[in-house]
């Protein structure tokens, strides 16, 4: 068969497309086919491997990967563990979450790549003949009958698709290219920082702070085995500033901040070392369009305040599969079907989202634009330091979250070998 023209669009069609290939989109691409629908996944790159993704997977994400069965094998993927957090504020100590505490089967937070993460449930995908991932795919927009989303049109190294579907489902991200085509509108709530990411080298130092606050610095740190994972906070819109300042003088801040980073710091070579997270809080006032659903970042950008982007995005997807994907191999949904995936996850979002705003105002921006002199911890915060069943329920937020989802999607046997 001869190649496609450049000006000529190959068609392809499918019963679900799914845009974006991350945490939510990936594990819904994994349910729907082990559930037996025809489903294609669309990465715009090569790869997985990016560097300062969210890789935090909470109780809840490995409670998904045990109903799924996937679990024996998940926790053989290299990985750390953290159960406590622990922060210096100022020059007192304190335990502000004990994930131990919280009951959960799995009761730690594991620290693990993302790309591996994604890896993971593209391998275990593999068995799943009706399952396909599209890598180098980018999508560029939509494809309408009328007010009715049909599919999505997109490129790839042999040019431009055009691939209809019964249902699209965004998990393209903040920057959603999807959400955009559709028109969907947007509240912004907003955040008081930026985040700077950069690793630093371990030379033999244990550290059990997770976080350091001082007046007008804070800084989370991971302990990733052989490097520091570090992000450092700033007040929104000072990016500009601080680089003027030089590396030297960012370097100088961190270590003056955190003195255990003091002998791998020279890891931090340049600003190129350096990853600027600006840090967006933000949701659609409806995650659906016909034929449209959005899900996950695309849906509703998180704060990084605990770490828990990636598994509201799993739980996204696991309620969107529950409700979804047995009238999905069936047919086409209905629009009151895609409805009811933001009804069911739309309360939890938003609870989380309100929790993180109270941490930014309250500890966050207080922290940052606190004068000289030391930093005074919160009441709250002192008081759960005190209490150690409280530090089971901070954990609890954190770790299990307010609505957490269990798999209840069919699985179509039998499956290929």
């Amino acid at each position: 068969m001869a190649a496609a023209r450049p000006s000529e669009s190959r068609p392809i069609s499918t019963r679900c497309c799914i845009v974006g290939g991350g945490p939510a989109g990936m594990m819904l691409g994994y349910l729907f086919g082990r559930a037996g629908v025809d489903v294609i996944v669309l990465e715009k790159h090569a790869d997985f491997f990016r560097d300062f993704r969210g890789d935090t997977v909470h109780p809840s994400t490995m409670q998904v990967m045990d109903d799924l069965g996937l679990i024996d094998d998940f926790l053989k993927v290299p990985h750390d563990k953290l159960q406590k957090l622990e922060g210096c504020f100022g020059k007192t100590r304190l335990r502000i979450a004990d994930v131990s505490r919280t009951g959960a089967t799995y009761p730690y937070i594991a620290f693990m790549p993302q790309w591996d993460f994604l890896n993971f449930l593209r391998d275990k995908g593999r068995r799943f003949p009706n399952l396909k991932i599209m890598m180098n795919t980018e999508a560029t927009g939509l494809i309408h009958d009328g007010d009715r989303v049909v599919g999505v049109r997109a490129k790839d190294t042999g040019g431009e698709l055009d691939i209809r579907a019964d249902l699209t489902v965004a998990c393209d991200g903040r920057h959603s290219i999807i959400r955009q085509s559709a028109g969907l509108e947007i509240e912004e709530i907003g955040a008081p920082m930026d985040v700077l990411w950069f690793r630093v080298g371990k030379v033999g130092e244990t550290e059990s702070m997770f976080a350091r606050i001082e007046a007008g610095k804070m800084m989370v740190m991971l302990d990733r085995g052989t490097y520091w994972q570090c992000a450092y906070v700033i007040l929104k819109g000072r990016y500009d500033e601080i680089k003027a300042r030089g590396i030297e003088a960012l370097r100088a801040d961190v270590v003056a901040l955190a003195p255990p980073l003091r002998s791998g710091i020279a890891d931090v070579r340049s600003w190129d070392d350096v990853k600027l997270l600006t840090v967006a809080v933000n949701r659609l006032e409806q995650w659906t369009r016909p034929g449209l659903l959005c899900i996950g970042d695309a849906a509703h950008a998180m704060s990084p305040v605990g770490g828990v982007g990636v598994n509201i995005a799993v739980q996204d997807a696991v309620a969107a599969a529950n409700i979804l994907a047995a009238k999905l191999a069936r047919g086409a949904v209905s629009e009151d079907d895609l409805a009811a995936v933001q009804r069911r996850r739309e309360f939890p979002m938003r609870m989380t989202q309100a929790m993180q705003v109270i941490v930014q105002n309250n500890i966050v921006r207080a922290a940052l634009k606190a004068g000289s002199g030391p930093f005074k911890p919160p009441l709250l915060m002192r008081i759960v330091n005190a209490v150690p069943w409280l530090q089971g329920l901070t954990a609890r937020f954190i770790a299990v979250g307010v609505r957490p989802e269990h798999v209840h999607s069919p699985e179509a046997l039998p499956v290929s070998s």
